[in-house]
Parts: C-alpha cells; sequence; structure tokens
C-alpha cells in the first residue's frame, strides 16, 4: 500500500475480521494486507502475520499473471486447498488483499460468499484511508536545481606524494 491506513482505519478492518470469524467458525484466522506485503490488520492467533502478508503479497503476483497469461481477466480470488483445510484469498479494493484460512469441513461457497462481501468492506475501508493520506500529503515542491561550476583541481606530481614516496 501506499499509504498506511490510520488507527481508526486500521481498528475498522479488524473490526470486519472478527465479525467475519464470528459470523464463520470454521474459520481459523482472517488478515487483511497490502498489495506490497504489509499487514493491515489480522486475526489470526498461532500464524504470523507478517510472513502470511508477504507470502499472499507474492502468490498474488503469480496468480494475476497466471490470470493475465490465460486471458481471464482481472484477479478476483485465490482458492487453496490443503490436506487439512483452505486458504482463500481475495481482492480488496485497489491496493488491498484478504486472505482467510479455513477447516476442511467449512462450507466453501459460503466461505467465497462471506469473504467477498467482507473484501469489499475492507477494500472501501482501506482506499478510502489511502485517498484521505493522499489527500493530506502536501504537494511536492518543484525547485530548480542550479548546478555551480567547479573549479578544476590543479594539482602537481609533487603535490600527490605520499609518506611512502619520500
Amino acid at each position: 500500500m501506499a499509504a498506511e491506513p490510520g488507527s481508526s482505519d486500521r481498528e475498522a478492518v479488524l473490526d470486519e475480521l472478527r465479525r467475519l470469524r464470528t459470523r464463520m467458525p470454521q474459520l481459523t484466522g482472517a488478515l487483511a494486507a497490502g498489495v506490497d506485503g504489509l499487514v493491515v490488520a489480522h486475526d489470526c492467533p498461532g500464524v504470523d502475520p507478517e510472513g502470511l502478508a508477504a507470502l499472499t503479497a507474492a502468490e498474488l503476483g503469480v496468480a494475476v499473471r497466471v490470470s493475465d497469461a490465460t486471458g481471464k481477466g482481472e484477479l478476483r480470488e485465490l482458492l487453496v486447498r490443503g490436506e487439512d483445510g483452505y486458504v482463500a484469498t481475495y481482492a480488496a479494493g485497489r491496493s488491498a488483499v484478504l486472505t482467510l484460512l479455513a477447516e476442511d469441513r467449512v462450507n466453501v461457497g459460503r466461505l467465497h460468499l462471506e469473504g467477498r462481501r467482507a473484501a469489499a468492506r475492507i477494500g472501501e475501508a482501506v482506499d478510502a484511508a489511502e485517498a484521505a493520506a493522499k489527500a493530506l500529503r502536501p504537494a511536492r515542491a518543484t525547485a530548480t536545481r542550479t548546478r555551480t561550476a567547479r573549479t578544476p583541481r590543479t594539482s602537481t606530481t609533487t603535490d600527490a606524494r605520499t609518506a611512502t614516496d619520500s
């Protein structure tokens, strides 16, 4: 993400993650991260959130390339099924993603329904925070740099002697 959301924005995202986990008890974790791999908010006990955010950014990069290469359009979501459960990643606005960890007995249709809705709300919050931060940044002054002429160095070979030359 280009701009870090403020603490109230981060709390709004965290509240959404907690509500999602309450609605779906089969979720074992939820993480919102920037597409750059930085954590926005997380509710994923027993999992390193920074590591998961970085892996999410990496998987997102590969998935976007696969989607582009196959002509399937802009990436919306990614589902990984492991022996013990699922990892679902959803696009959340322009600059964030939502990653959900679920048990193997989760209803995948409901996982997608809830995940898509939560990703839309998180995306709105993160995009709004990013727009607000961008509006607060002062415009960069475009001062013109002028170069000053350097005076050339003139040295003689006797000036360049070292202590070992004597």
